[in-house]
């Protein structure tokens, strides 16, 4: 049973043990700050251990981004480059098969795959980076493209988005990331990335790669021009999709990093707000099994909290993350294996290697194979 003493969080609490689906205006009075942290916290936790256990997930993994040049300019964005810009950059095939064979060297299991909209690069550019990593390392599992990058895609060869997501799993497309998510609600979205795909879009790509086989993840950028309303629609809208379809993995609660962007006069989040918006989203999203807390993004110590906060997964390895780095991240570019199991381990979790689609990983020495499926009730 839950402890939980605060009048204010009783009819909730009911909800919650009995797990009856929370409303908006629900959503709204947990993002109060009337409604004490630790208790907010031990209800997150409630349904987290009820869903996962005391299992904590990672894995083993590294990050690619083609390029930094790209066509848009959104305000929240550091990584982003213009064509004759110094630091711009297209990756080379070269390159491309060293960053596979460095991920195949040491033992992981993915690859994570986002960059920048080049216009002077066309699809085909974009689909041999799948196919060039699949071909070559065909035990790499390719979590590629954003639906802005799908948009882009679509609006290069003028086809369908069917038609596009169709082509890269010809080309060893696996899943796909959640992010370009953003805000979704327009007062914040035309604020923060007028130009680039919409909401609907977005719900669009994912509906559709849901409908193809394809698994993927779902984000949430906040801590920037947004209020709580905004990112209760946004949870809600998630949701509402994951009735729908069911292909949502993982929701990323994302903390926006200010630094080197147009919107450098905010403060970055605090771990307070970062907790209170990872407790919200396990409680508002109860039908999509884990929640993920993003170390590169949190911070090894909130992460390690947002453990008993409703996350169930603390991303991995993560070796060359770029794009928050960018923004200020100050954590480091890589935790080895060892780092990320003690992490989870100081927190009395359980570590558990998993692979992009949930199976456990088992290794024997320097040879891997995906296991049982872990299944979230």
């Amino acid at each position: 049973m839950l402890r939980t003493s605060s009048p204010i969080l009783q009819p909730i609490r009911d909800k919650v043990e009995s797990g009856e689906r929370l409303t908006f205006d629900d959503g709204l009075l947990l993002e109060s700050p009337e409604v004490p942290l630790p208790e907010l916290g031990e209800l997150a936790n409630f349904v987290r251990e009820r869903k996962n256990g005391n299992a904590a997930y990672y894995n083993i993994n590294t990050h690619l981004n083609p390029t930094n040049v790209c066509v848009y300019r959104c305000v929240f964005c550091a990584f982003r480059a213009d064509l004759r810009d110094p630091k711009g950059y297209w990756m080379t095939d070269e390159q491309i098969l060293a960053r596979g064979q460095e991920a195949a060297d040491n033992g992981c299991t993915e690859m994570h795959i986002v960059g920048g909209l080049h216009h002077m690069q066309g699809y085909d550019a974009y689909r041999r980076v799948i196919s060039l990593l699949h071909d070559n390392y065909p035990s790499l599992h390719l979590k590629a493209w954003t639906p802005v990058e799908i948009d882009w895609f679509c609006r290069q060869t003028k086809k369908s988005i069917e038609w596009v997501l169709s082509d890269m799993i010809d080309a060893g497309l696996g899943s796909l990331p959640g992010g370009g998510a953003e805000i979704f609600h327009p007062e914040v979205r035309h604020q923060i990335c007028e130009h680039k795909a919409d909401a609907g879009r977005w719900f669009e790509t994912h509906r559709t790669a849901h409908r193809l086989g394809l698994r993927s993840n779902c984000t949430m950028l906040y801590g920037h021009i947004e209020q709580p309303y905004h990112r209760i629609d946004h949870l809600c809208r998630l949701r509402e999709l994951q009735d729908e379809t069911g292909g949502f993995q993982t929701f990323i609660p994302l903390a926006f990093h200010p630094d080197n962007t147009g919107l450098a006069h905010i403060k970055k989040p605090s771990s307070l707000v970062d907790l209170r918006t990872m407790a919200v989203s396990r409680l508002m999203l109860d039908n999509i099994p884990h929640v993920k807390a993003y170390w590169i993004m949190l911070g090894v110590g909130t992460a390690q909290l947002a453990l008993a906060y409703g996350a169930d997964d603390i991303d991995g390895t993560v070796r060359h993350e770029l794009i928050y780095h960018d923004a200020g991240a100050e954590t480091p570019e890589i935790l080895s294996v060892e780092q990320l199991r003690g992490i989870i381990a100081e927190t009395g979790r359980e570590p558990v290697e998993r692979d992009t689609l949930y199976h456990r990983i088992q290794r024997d020495g320097e040879r891997w194979n995906a296991g049982e499926a872990i299944v979230a009730k």
